[in-house]
């Protein structure tokens, strides 16, 4: 019998307390996890971040990138060259064809002719004389090809400088916000940090562009140049051999 009543009591204890515990769980809101707000920031939003410096690193971009197509489409149409250029001379010149030999360099129209339609034009001249005048020519097709090559050259020392005068100014910028606000939070220093970052890297990539534009055409040059005075030694063998 004393069971029986400690059995009832106790379950009355414990229904109880479960419709307690769900009272009070109802009672206390969920707890819900913050939402992760996704921030994009277009190329544009980016460069702006970077402040004014930003202006001339935008024009040195693309000054360098118009100077390089301009300078790689002259030079390429001067790099064409005809091998057979000097066997097919040797015949006019052998024959004392000397006009159709200049028409032959004429129609080819490119450093290396010029250069051997100078060396046509002084025969019968001292052989000093040939090749200081193709020479001088020589120069003057090589300076040609490398004219605005000094742009580029430019463009690759001042980019990275300009990046640079950013960082400062970033971190002036930096110092600056702290001591407004008296306080170093990422927010009160992030606008330093963005103009610092995006002006460095965009200096250096700017520079980069130049510099290997640069020297990449400038090697090209250097393989005309090459080519010239390979071509202008075989002229001059070649005006030698009617005396043996």
């Amino acid at each position: 019998m004393l069971n029986f009543i400690f059995l009832q009591i106790t379950g009355s204890t414990g229904t109880a307390t479960a419709d307690t515990a769900k009272k009070i769980a109802a009672a206390i809101p969920p707890v819900t996890t913050p939402a992760v707000t996704e921030i994009k920031m277009s190329v544009i939003d980016l460069i702006m971040k970077g402040g004014w410096i930003m202006i001339p690193l935008v024009v040195f971009l693309a000054l360098a990138i118009f100077f390089a197509i301009e300078r790689l489409v002259v030079i390429a149409k001067a790099a064409g060259h005809n091998r057979m250029l000097i066997p097919n001379l040797r015949d006019y010149i052998l024959n004392g064809q000397m006009d159709s030999a200049r028409n032959l360099c004429r129609s080819m129209n490119s450093p290396v002719s010029r250069v051997i339609e100078k060396g046509i034009s002084r025969i019968g001249r001292p052989s000093r004389e040939i090749e200081d005048a193709m020479e001088k020519v020589g120069r003057q097709e090589i300076g040609r090809l490398e004219k605005n090559l000094s742009i580029l050259s430019l463009l690759a020392r001042l980019a990275p400088m300009f990046g640079f005068v950013g960082t400062i100014m970033g971190v002036i910028t930096i110092f600056f916000q702290i001591a407004l606000q008296d306080n170093i939070s990422i927010s009160v220093i992030s606008s330093g940090l963005y103009q610092k970052m995006i002006t460095s890297a965009g200096g250096l990539i700017v520079g980069l562009i130049a510099f290997a534009c640069y020297h990449l055409l400038n090697s090209w040059v250097d393989r005309i140049a090459m080519r010239i005075e390979k071509t202008s030694m075989e002229f001059i063998d070649l005006m030698h051999e009617p005396a043996k």
